[in-house]
């Protein structure tokens, strides 16, 4: 898969530690910047086809993601 298009978010030059929150509280505020990202749906794509267990991808949490990719399977 061609990456090119991390070079387009909004998550570009933000700390890691905003979308890597040690609680749940701290997932809104990735969320919000995700929102707001013209790459949100190729960032998700890439988090579930790579299997990413870790941090917020295209605006979704780990549990979320888990959550789509047992839909996908069913």
């Amino acid at each position: 898969m061609n990456e090119s298009w991390m070079d387009y978010g909004k998550c570009v030059g933000k700390s890691p530690n905003i979308f890597f929150p040690s609680s749940g509280m701290g997932v809104d505020r990735a969320r919000k910047i995700c929102r707001e990202c013209d790459v949100q749906e190729a960032c998700l794509e890439y988090a579930l086809c790579n299997r990413i267990k870790h941090g917020v991808w295209g605006g979704r949490s780990e549990r979320e993601r888990r959550r789509l990719l047992r839909q996908a399977a069913a």
